[in-house]
Formats: structure tokens, sequence, C-alpha cells
């Protein structure tokens, strides 16, 4: 592995995310962290495959697949901030932590610089990768990032058109693909991490298993940590019963069936 190109990404990392804590000091809007995030591991992948070592085919896939992806989210967390206010996730916490809330945002956006770096590792090492381009395995991956980006677009979607509605003050979102995951665009976005490992391992002796890391963190992250729990909490704070009957109908996050019928 290149090390000295590890090491700059990391630093460029880590000195984003200070920057990502200023724009919240300064704005009181955390969706503007979310998004510089994005754009963060976007920049740092495609610039791991622009250095990769592997053939020019495959740095080119690399490069072109995680550029959407950033692009997609960056851009649709940005015109959800510009929307609206203090995401209720960090609005939590900031409150909880009270007087040292500025230097613990801190520490916590550096902890996020370095899920960024596990990511782009992911994503060097499948630009890097020695094998033949394309494979089987490559073909696969690309196809379930594609799936992955589209299914998380698609469910973004759906949410921000269930938001302009009248029943989204105190109502649940349970159509289209929300039907059958509380949270479809978490599912696609740890869905979309586990691409890079099938790009990256290989039969040949290297690391390319490491790239395992990028989905098994995103899972911890989303479904443990800082997706799915602290949005719950606010979901049944705000509303109630309505939310709690949701969950014992519908999957948390792996899609799946329901029980009773669909809605229309």
């Amino acid at each position: 592995m290149d090390g000295m190109l590890l090491l700059m990404l990391a630093i460029g990392l880590s000195v984003t995310m200070t920057v990502a804590w200023a724009i919240q000091r300064m704005t009181g809007a955390s969706g503007w962290v979310d998004m510089i995030w994005s754009a963060a591991v976007g920049i740092g992948g495609m610039a791991a495959a622009a250095f990769a070592a592997g053939d020019g085919g495959r740095r080119t896939a690399v490069l072109m697949i995680i550029a959407i992806w950033s692009l997609r989210l960056a851009s649709h967390i940005a015109a959800r901030t510009r929307g609206g206010g203090e995401d209720p996730r960090y609005e939590a916490l900031i409150e909880e932590w009270g007087r040292s809330a500025a230097l613990r945002l801190w520490l916590f956006l550096q902890v996020q610089a370095g899920a960024a770096f596990v990511l782009i590792l992911a994503v060097y090492l499948a630009a890097a990768s020695a094998e033949p381009f394309p494979r089987v395995a490559d073909l696969l991956a690309m196809t379930v990032a594609i799936v992955a980006v589209t299914g998380e677009a698609v469910s973004d979607r759906q949410l921000s058109t269930f938001r302009k509605t009248a029943e989204a003050g105190m109502g649940v979102m349970e159509r289209g693909l929300w039907r059958y995951s509380r949270h479809p665009n978490y599912f696609f976005e740890w869905l979309f991490w586990c691409a890079w490992p099938l790009m990256a391992i290989s039969l040949a002796v290297g690391w390319g298993w490491l790239a395992l890391l990028a989905p098994l963190q995103m899972y911890w992250l989303l479904v443990h940590v800082s997706g799915i729990p602290p949005l719950e909490q606010h979901m049944l704070a705000s509303r109630g019963e309505k939310f709690r009957a949701l969950q014992a109908r519908v999957n948390a996050f792996f899609p799946g069936p329901r029980k009773g019928k669909f809605s229309p």
C-alpha cells in the first residue's frame, strides 16, 4: 500500500472535519457537517483511485462510482439542510454535552474523520487490486453499487415528498420503499459499501480483505450508534404510538415483508 498517500488523505480528512466543526459552530446547522463529510469521502476516494496502482480501467471505474455516490449524497444533504433546521441527532448530543459541547463536537467529528478514512481505504484497495479488470466479481460489485445508489436516491426522494404533505406533521412514512424497511436509505447506504470488498479481495495474498472493514463499520454505525438509535428515539418522542406501531410491523433495517397488507 502507498503509505504516504494514505497518510495525506488521513490528514486531509482531519482538517476537513475541523472546517466542518467551525461551520457548524457559526451556522448552528449540523446538516452541513454531514454534507462536508460526504464530499470529503468522495474527494478522498477519487484521489485514492487516481493514484492507486491498479490498471486504468479499474481505477476509472472506481473513481466514477465513488464520485456518483458522493455527488448524489452531498447534494441531497445540502438541499435538505438549506430547507430545514438543526439535525435532531446532533441537537440532542449538543444539548447533552452542555458547556463542553464545542470541544466534544470537535472530538466527535475527528472520530468521523477516522470512519471516513476506513471507507476511503476500501476504495483505494479496490482500485489498487492486482487482479485483471473486469472480473465477474468486479461486474457484480458495480451492479451492487448502482442498485445501492439508486435505491438510496429513490428512498430519499420518497421521504422528501412525504415531508411536504400535511400528514408529515404527526404521521409516519410508510410508502414506497418505506413499506419494507423503516430506514431503507440507511440499508442502501450500507449496501453501497458492500461493493468494495467484492472488487478488492482476490485469491492472491494482499491487503484486499481490509476492505471488509467498510461495510462492517457502516453497519455498526447505522444500526447501533449514530443512525437508527438516535433517530428512532426522536421519532418515538415526536410520533409516539404511531411510530411504535410502525416498529411492530416493519423491519428496522433489512427490507422484508411486514404483517398484514401493504398500503397502496
